[in-house]
């Protein structure tokens, strides 16, 4: 689209340069003579010339040739013929342009030789009017239709007009069968396109339509999709915007266009609005250390005033999606503005597999494709992340030009997603890949001989992504949002498990245990300072909840416990992973034929599955 638009202006500013170019040559071009002032003085004496008229710079007037043969040579005379314009058939009379030089002798030369001669005033003024404002007209013209080209809505002259896309009934081309894997919310979404359907089955009560509804959740979870199902069910006019859309580095633009979008609402009633990222104009305000005006907080003031004066009997309800509920303002939250909020969770096992229904739809499936068995290796996954992973095995079978996508198709689809991208070219030397090896054997092992640690699935020693060189893939046997002590210990175990085998096996230590390191340290500082996990510290928590202003940010975020405190968090952290790196040592020591039995086998295949894990763990350990 923007290539062209630069298309589009870079032919108007050529052709408008070429009309000015003809226009200066037709109008405005300095006259050139025909006739040099040395022959205009020599035909003068000669009596050639019969009248002329006299400007200020230029000279004018008819000659006649005839005779000139007495006076000029013949090749003077053949050029005079040629450059002087002939003013009839048959009189050789000649008209002639000449430009005016100072000559005092010149007036006294046409009495003596009784030519007729008149004066003439050359107006300038015009000439060099039209020079500079017809250009500048034309060069108007094209800028104010190179800014409608480029700026739509947004141009000059609209600048303060909102930029809301306006959906009538089914344009969306989304309905509420599209939706799949959140049903409590698009039962609430339901239950508003009903009442702008039959507004008097709620009336009859007394009950009011809600103001506003904000949909709550992580990136991907279904909140634009479950606005545009709303769009696509009800009869009525459905405004989408952004929130950036309303934020312009131009002060007073967003609150302009605030005023204009609900002004339309109301003559559309009944109408939805929708913005999305509400948060990029609704956060919450605060005393700027900086000072001076926020343009941003001038648009929320005014997105809070228009929620409170417009009419919800007329049916206009307001919508917003967001998934930083946290740095919201408080007065966009409150009853009378966003009087419900509709949480989008992750969705569990179940929920993934309605999704993987809807979005498989269009693809051609092989007969014993198991979508339950792909919901429960996905565990996390959103409905942005399946239909990417649908869209990803679709691809892979059509590579290897499948008639169907395949189960083995969806497995390397997840791996990818995971991952990353297979790097099989990548060249690693042979110490390399056996410490890989070992360190990838042990993370296993642990999982698989700690009883409250996620089953392991995989295990893989081929490098992906940017820095992975292997890695083990374990699959949770049920969604979980609740863990006990004891399992995050045996998590924090299996993190430790590839480091301890290769201190086992080298004595020695590598840098490839850094992402492990981060995420055990991350974990036994949640353990200590959120959840209350230390029996030296007590019920207490020492993280402060999130600022939505950020403020505590630029004032250093200074500690609300003491530096005692906090040496005791730092001492129960080392002791929690102290702890567990003398299990996993401990355990690893016990397991170490099964840990050798594993990588050679993984350098030998580079992939092991689930089931040949346990014969390996069941042949190899003799351990009691």
């Amino acid at each position: 689209m923007e290539k062209n638009q630069q298309q589009f202006s870079l032919w108007y500013f050529i052709i408008a340069f070429f009309v000015l170019t003809v226009f200066q040559s037709l109008f405005f071009a300095p006259h050139v003579e025909n006739l040099t002032y040395s022959d205009f003085k020599s035909l003068l004496r000669t009596a050639q010339i019969e009248e002329v008229t006299l400007g200020t710079q230029r000279i004018s007037g008819s000659v006649s040739i005839k005779g000139l043969e007495k006076v000029l040579p013949p090749e003077k005379i053949k050029r005079l013929e040629k450059n002087l314009e002939k003013t009839d058939e048959g009189n050789p009379v000649h008209r002639f342009t000449t430009i005016r030089v100072d000559d005092p002798t010149l007036i006294q030369d046409l009495e003596k030789f009784n030519v007729r001669f008149a004066g003439q005033v050359e107006s300038t003024w015009l000439s060099t009017l039209l020079s500079w404002v017809l250009p500048a007209i034309v060069f108007v013209g094209i800028w104010s239709i190179f800014m409608r080209r480029m700026g739509g809505a947004s141009g000059v002259m609209e600048i303060g007009k909102n930029k809301a896309k306006v959906y009538i009934e089914k344009e969306t081309g989304v309905t509420f069968d599209d939706v799949a894997g959140i049903d409590e919310a698009r039962e609430e979404l339901m239950e508003i396109v009903s009442f702008l359907k039959t507004p008097e089955r709620y009336r009859r009560l007394g009950g009011n339509i809600p103001k506003g509804v904000l949909l709550v959740g992580a990136p991907g979870t279904g909140k634009t999709l479950l606005a545009k199902a709303v769009a696509g069910e009800a009869a009525v006019p459905f405004f989408s915007m952004s929130g950036s859309d309303f934020v312009e580095m131009f002060v007073g633009v967003g609150a302009a266009r605030v005023r204009d979008l609900f002004a339309r609402a109301q003559e559309k009633a009944p109408c939805i609005i929708f913005i999305d990222e509400l948060d990029a104009m609704g956060k919450a305000r605060s005393m700027s250390p900086m000072g001076g005006n926020d343009e941003r907080e001038q648009t929320l003031n005014q997105l809070l005033v228009q929620m409170d004066g417009f009419d919800t009997n007329k049916g206009v309800i307001i919508m917003a999606a967001t998934n930083r509920p946290e740095i919201l303002d408080p007065a966009l939250l409150r009853p009378g503005r966003f009087d419900r909020n509709v949480a989008i969770d992750r969705p569990d096992v179940k929920g993934r597999e309605k999704i993987l229904k809807v979005h498989t739809k269009g693809v051609t499936l092989s007969k014993d494709l198991d979508l339950t068995a792909i919901a429960a290796k996905t565990p996390g996954f959103v409905g942005a992340d399946l239909a990417n992973l649908i869209n990803e095995a679709a691809l892979l079978a059509a590579r290897k030009e499948k008639d169907a996508v395949e189960m083995a198709d969806f497995d390397a689809a997840i791996d990818r997603i995971i991952g990353g991208l297979e790097k099989k070219n990548r060249v690693i030397n042979p110490q390399e890949k056996e410490t890989v090896a070992y360190h990838e054997a042990g993370h296993a092992l642990i999982a698989m001989f700690r009883k409250h640690a996620d089953p392991v699935a995989k295990i893989s020693i081929i490098p992906r992504g940017i820095a992975a060189l292997g890695y083990t893939q374990q699959l949770p046997t049920e969604d979980r949002y609740l863990l006990k002590k004891t399992e995050l210990l045996d998590r924090l175990d299996v993190l430790l498990g590839g480091r301890v085998a290769e201190e086992i096996i080298y004595n020695d230590i590598s840098t490839g245990a850094q992402n492990d390191l981060q995420r055990a340290t991350d974990l036994s500082r949640h353990m200590i300072t959120q959840y209350g996990m230390s029996e030296q510290l007590g019920l207490v928590t020492f993280e402060s909840p999130r600022s939505p202003s950020g403020f505590e940010m630029m004032s250093h975020s200074q500690k609300e416990y003491s530096e005692k405190t906090a040496q005791t968090i730092d001492e129960e952290i080392h002791v929690l992973l102290s702890q567990s790196h003398e299990r996993v040592t401990k355990t690893l020591n016990k397991k170490k034929a099964v840990l050798e039995a594993l990588k050679a086998r993984l350098i030998e295949k580079e992939v092991v599955e689930r089931l040949e894990l346990e014969a390996l763990i069941k042949e190899y350990d003799t351990a009691v």
